[in-house]
């Protein structure tokens, strides 16, 4: 059974900074949707952050993939993780496509 988490991502510096990492940042978060282990991810309005929704089979997972994040290695971002338990369109998430 899947098991998701709600990662929160604060940024650390000015958006000027955080740019110059964004692309490897992004090219990362590619790379967990084709493997299957993540959903989705994006910015938060304003700008100061932003999110990934993992689906990991085990929680011990969740920090070795964040870990490889440029944002993390670079110490960009102050996260958060939630472990998070769907109950309402659950079946939805369930239904999305594993890729890898």
């Amino acid at each position: 059974m899947a098991l998701y988490a709600f990662v929160a991502l604060k940024y650390r510096y000015p958006l000027e900074r955080m740019l110059q990492a964004v692309d490897r940042h992004r090219a990362y978060l590619r790379e967990l949707l084709a493997q299957g282990k993540m959903i989705a991810s994006g910015p938060f309005v304003p700008r100061e952050g932003g999110a990934l929704l993992l689906r990991v089979e085990n929680e011990s997972e969740i920090q070795p993939i964040l870990d490889k994040d440029p944002f993390q290695i670079e110490r960009l971002v102050d996260t958060t993780i939630y472990r998070w338990a769907p109950n309402i369109g659950d079946d939805g998430l369930a239904s999305l496509p594993r890729k890898g």
